[in-house]
């Protein structure tokens, strides 16, 4: 009864710290439709969100709904497989720094993406986010061809991922320098960009951002058996090569879906897992869903600040993430080594 009892108020917790963090979500977003070069309340914006714009002007109606709110749902979807990406692929790997960039993801969808934008023909510069897409792809098959079987031991795929990285960086960094005149759009793109939110791409990037989370979250119970020794997994009815290769599918997917639609943003799939298990003292399959929540909410509040912090200027979002997340990365990465002294 006693048992009975701490697995029902376990799960009562569980679900109440997911309320809190869909609720912190919820603020953050109305704060980033509300805040601008045009300001507009807190109390106008939720009316209009729930259908009922009184007294708004259609200046006004067309920022929320044509402008901002596009941007405001990107960011979200996209902190959303950034975060639930870093938090697998820390569990799949026993690596605590482990990024969603980690098997030539980000490198591949860069090469890709810079193809496109240094192409002469300018349909081909319109399908950017395909080209990206493709590349992460690509990346991380060829990272498991590399790695001798499909799915290799995690350190050797780590490897594999690592060198086919430089592989792809190096090709991209020769196109850079035979299309010097296409620099800037490129290193735009790579610093991270949601500037080109529209209602058409949170359409595309959805679905496969839904598709992967949604493979994530129902693995999500078995992913905390990977941390133990194959034979031990094996004995409690999980077959540890099988979901690996779910999962770093599913979270591959979300991760090439994200980086083709906003580029390349860092450290969010660092440090919103380790923000949140730090938190709740929870382990990776009862957070799974409250770490895509809070990524979601982090990501949209860096946009805000990109946005706002030198207005009307606008910074790349991946400087606000890296501001945040480069002492974070260094801390964990501290913390991480003084457990291994101890």
């Amino acid at each position: 009864m006693k048992d009975t009892s701490s697995v029902v108020i376990a799960r009562i917790w569980n679900w109440r710290i997911t309320a809190i963090c869909g609720l912190l979500l919820a603020i953050v977003a109305i704060a980033a439709v509300s805040f601008g070069p045009i300001h507009i309340g807190f109390v106008q914006v939720f009316k209009t969100l729930v259908g009922f714009p009184d007294g708004l002007s259609n200046q006004s109606q067309t920022v929320i709904m044509q402008l901002r709110l596009p941007r405001v749902v990107l960011g979200a979807l996209v902190g959303a497989a950034l975060a639930t990406s870093g938090a697998v692929y820390q569990t799949v790997f026993h690596n605590p720094l482990a990024d969603p960039y980690l098997l030539g993801a980000a490198s591949g969808a860069g090469l890709g993406a810079t193809i496109a934008l240094t192409s002469t023909h300018h349909n081909v510069v319109a399908l950017l986010p395909l080209f990206a897409f493709l590349g992460g792809i690509l990346a991380v098959l060829t990272s498991f061809f590399v790695s001798g079987k499909f799915f290799a031991e995690p350190n050797t795929l780590l490897l594999s991922g690592i060198a086919v990285g430089s592989f792809a960086t190096a090709i991209q960094t020769y196109l850079q320098q035979r299309h010097t005149a296409q620099l800037r759009p490129v290193y735009s793109w790579i610093l991270g960009d949601l500037t080109a939110a529209s209602w058409n791409v949170v359409a595309w990037s959805s679905i496969y951002i839904a598709i992967a989370l949604i493979i994530l979250f129902t693995v999500a119970k078995q992913l905390d058996g990977l941390m133990l020794t194959d034979g031990e997994a094996f004995s409690l009815g999980i077959n540890p090569n099988r979901l690996r290769i779910l999962a770093v599918g599913a979270a591959t997917l979300a991760t090439a879906t994200a980086v083709s639609a906003s580029g390349l943003i860092g450290f969010v799939g660092i440090v919103v897992p380790h923000l949140v298990r730090g938190v709740t003292r929870r382990v990776t399959n009862r957070s799974l869903v409250s770490i895509a929540l809070v990524g979601a909410a982090f990501l949209v509040l860096a946009d805000l600040g990109a946005r706002t912090l030198l207005s009307p200027a606008e910074l790349p979002i991946g400087v606000i993430t890296a501001f945040v997340g480069a002492p974070f990365f260094l801390f964990v990465l501290r913390n991480r080594r003084k457990a291994n002294i101890s």
